[in-house]
């Protein structure tokens, strides 16, 4: 059985995040109508049919193992603030990707996407004991560069003209991770 058959979700002190299901799609789509959001991101989600499509596909993937995807929560006010997930999970060689990552422009600069990712590495690393974390952003995008060198992960490099994006800009990705003997550090 793979570890990511069954459904879980991680909570914080301000915080939780759940498993995505399509009963998210109206908090969602309130939280990800603001185009601020999708300046760096791969995809772009413009409308209510784009996020149903974009769960119903997160969903399919969680269930083939190859991602995770989570639906953020402010514990306080109880409203969706975005989203984040696994990504590209390899239990062979015991490693995965956290990305995927957005949230409404009222949370950023806050402690959500630090405590988000506090709580994701601490599931990869302590309960199912992978040895490697990656995460990757846009090399424009210096705003996540500095959250994830806050969470201190290491700079490894840039991986040239990886992605094209849905506006066809051929965006420059930089990578960076986190190994077991760095957590918790």
């Amino acid at each position: 059985m793979k570890v990511w058959d069954q459904l879980f979700n991680l909570e914080g002190e301000t915080v939780y995040l759940r498993a995505m299901e399509i009963g998210h799609l109206d908090g969602l789509w309130q939280a990800a109508e603001p185009e601020a959001i999708w300046s760096y991101m791969a995809s772009k989600i413009r409308s209510k049919a784009e996020m149903e499509k974009a769960i119903i596909m997160a969903v399919e993937e969680r269930k083939k193992g190859n991602q995770y995807p989570f639906v953020v929560f402010d514990k306080k006010n109880h409203r969706i603030l975005g989203s984040t997930r696994y990504l590209d999970i390899s239990q062979a060689n015991k490693n995965l990707e956290i990305g995927w990552t957005w949230y409404h422009p009222d949370v950023w600069r806050t402690r959500v996407n630090t405590e988000c990712k506090f709580l994701m590495l601490k599931h990869a690393f302590e309960k199912f004991q992978f040895n490697r974390v990656h995460l990757k952003t846009d090399s424009r995008n210096i705003r996540s560069q500095q959250a994830i060198s806050r969470l201190g992960a290491i700079k490894e490099g840039i991986l040239r003209q990886d992605r094209v994006l849905a506006d066809g800009y051929i965006r420059n990705t930089v990578v960076y991770s986190i190994i077991k003997e760095e957590w918790p550090r």
